[in-house]
């Protein structure tokens, strides 16, 4: 353990000194140090607030609504977000989940022709030390142009740069006795190590807000960018901040969220998986919230989704601000000769042609041989570098549209693959990965999010499966995930002792969460604070320096 001033740092990794000394010099720890002692109370704070309107919920059983305290900002026709860079003007198609420490992904993103790479410490990322400080350091190199055969970082696609959310905690690091929030200890370092070289190549800084659930939290990282803007020297508002709209409550408050970062503002974007996730999360106690099988009956062309999804185009353009969708997950099959390859192809572009007509800006994929197809859809079916144009007045969302669950039941096949991802997401965090493949798509935090809340919403309710009537049970779960062992096995081409260890490990570990009294808020919060995880970090730590998923496409 280093110690500075106040500031507890931990040594560096074997084998990561040199990316550790870039990154934690002096005037490096000095900046952490002050950013995570001016902003720590307040974080404390919004997270605080969280819990209360949550408490709030349960106790009143009200439902949430538009805020009439604030009803003067959204009547208001007046007010715009500032412009964005020119950068910015074309976001048609980013790469999503992109690890940063995956070295090898990072090249191939910056030499790809997507206008963006989300560059993701959040929910593609497992934040195990040597992956935040290998994938800071990968991101250093790529803003000051040390990678070999990739274009300068003023011709490379941008990078939308995602920190950890609030809810995540740096347990390496301890300013004036505390671990450190997440968020502050990425976005800090990449702050003081990229922001004037982004700026002087018109590149930057750009960032990914996540799990965002209130204006006030969005008020908070208002007050951060303007303190950092002036510590560091940069221009006022140069930073700019895309907002993931990933909670039911933060849908009833994106005006009042563009507002807070008007100066800031890279607009709004919608998801799917985290988004539905947080019904079972603030409502899922609830009969009336039961939320169906996700496999058969959850699609961004139901109500409440294709509603969430208008309501954010509509707020976006009215204020001027970009509006972004969610990451199409499947991978495209190798032989592009076969039929799967089309069929493949042809659910993707229905998906994204529905977001393109909804008025979407642009969204993301994961794979690196949709990013041409996907511009192309773009080029097609819309004008100009974006749809800021497009002004939906011909919409009006109802708090009853964002709130109706879809109808539907329980399949047994749902059940099955739900407690597959849930388990084989724990593996991965487990082996010090954020995302793996299964079934021929990409899974990661959000995915395994929905998967084990529908899971312990269905034993909370004792549904009944539409197959054959039997009721959802803690042992009915636990006896799936037992005939499930030669598929998880397969899919993380299990082969030695340790294997099977970590593999049963996590299937103990997903059985416990999915019978949690209390709905435990966030499965990454749950695994970052269990001893499992953190135990298994230091065995991660001796490993290789590039997190790379295990493939079964």
């Amino acid at each position: 353990m280093l110690v500075h001033q106040g500031v507890e740092l931990e040594t560096p990794p074997s084998g990561l000194e040199r990316e550790f000394h870039t990154l934690f010099y002096f005037d490096a720890l000095q900046f952490l140090s002050e950013l995570i002692s001016t902003f720590q109370p307040e974080v404390d704070k919004v997270l605080n607030l969280r819990v209360l309107r949550k408490v709030q919920l349960d106790l009143t059983g009200e439902l949430p609504d538009f805020l009439q305290d604030t009803a003067h900002i959204r009547n208001d026709p007046s007010w715009r977000v500032n412009p964005v860079p020119d950068r910015l003007h074309c976001r048609h198609v980013d790469i999503g989940d992109l690890s940063p420490c995956d070295t090898q992904r990072l090249i191939m993103g910056l030499q790809s022709t997507a206008q963006g790479l989300q560059v993701d410490f959040d929910d593609g990322n497992c934040p195990t030390y040597r992956n935040q400080i290998k994938g800071i350091y990968n991101v250093y190199l790529a803003v000051h142009n040390q990678f070999q055969d990739v274009p300068p970082i003023s011709q490379a696609p941008v990078l939308m740069l995602r920190p950890r959310a609030w809810n995540m905690v740096e347990h390496n690091m301890m300013v004036n006795g505390r671990e450190v929030p997440g968020p502050l200890f990425d976005f800090g370092l990449l702050m003081f190590h990229n922001a004037k070289q982004l700026l002087l190549n018109q590149s930057g800084p750009f960032f990914y807000l996540s799990k965002v659930e209130s204006y006030m939290e969005a008020r908070l990282w208002s007050q951060i960018f303007f303190w950092t803007e002036k510590k560091l020297g940069l221009p006022a508002g140069c930073i700019k901040a895309t907002v993931l709209i990933e909670c039911v409550l933060a849908s009833f408050e994106m005006e009042e969220i563009l507002y807070e970062l008007k100066e800031h503002s890279a607009g709004l974007n919608c998801g799917i998986w985290d988004y539905s996730a947080s019904f079972v999360n603030k409502f899922g106690h609830r009969a009336d919230f039961l939320l169906p099988d996700r496999s058969k009956y959850v699609d961004m062309e139901k109500r409440f989704l294709h509603s969430y999804m208008d309501l954010l185009v509509q707020t976006c353009h009215r204020r001027g601000a970009l509006a972004t969708g969610g990451m199409a997950a499947l991978l495209l099959p190798r032989d592009k000769e076969s039929d799967f390859y089309k069929t493949v192809l042809a659910t993707v572009t229905r998906l994204k042609l529905l977001e393109i007509k909804a008025g979407v800006d642009g969204f993301m994929v994961y794979d690196m041989d949709l990013i041409k197809p996907m511009q192309k859809l773009f080029q097609l079916h819309s004008h100009g570098q974006n749809q800021l144009m497009q002004l939906r007045e011909d919409i009006s969302v109802t708090p009853e549209d964002l709130l109706i669950m879809p109808a539907g039941g329980v399949t047994l096949h749902g059940l099955r693959y739900n407690i597959a991802v849930g388990v084989l997401f724990i593996e991965a965090w487990l082996s010090g990965r954020g995302h793996f493949f299964y079934l021929g798509k990409v899974e990661d935090s959000a995915t395994a999010e929905i998967s084990r809340s529908q899971v312990w919403q269905w034993i909370r309710h004792q549904v009944r499966l539409e197959d054959d009537g039997m009721v959802v049970t803690q042992a009915l779960v636990s006896s799936l995930a037992d005939d499930l062992m030669g598929d998880l096995k397969a899919a993380i081409n299990c082969q030695a002792n340790r294997d099977r260890e970590r593999l049963m490990t996590a299937v103990s570990m997903f059985l416990e969460i999915v019978q949690k009294n209390n709905f435990p808020e966030f499965i990454t919060t749950y695994l970052n604070l269990d001893h499992t995880f953190l135990s298994s970090q230091s065995q991660h730590e001796n490993g290789p320096t590039d997190a790379v998923p295990k493939a079964r496409l």
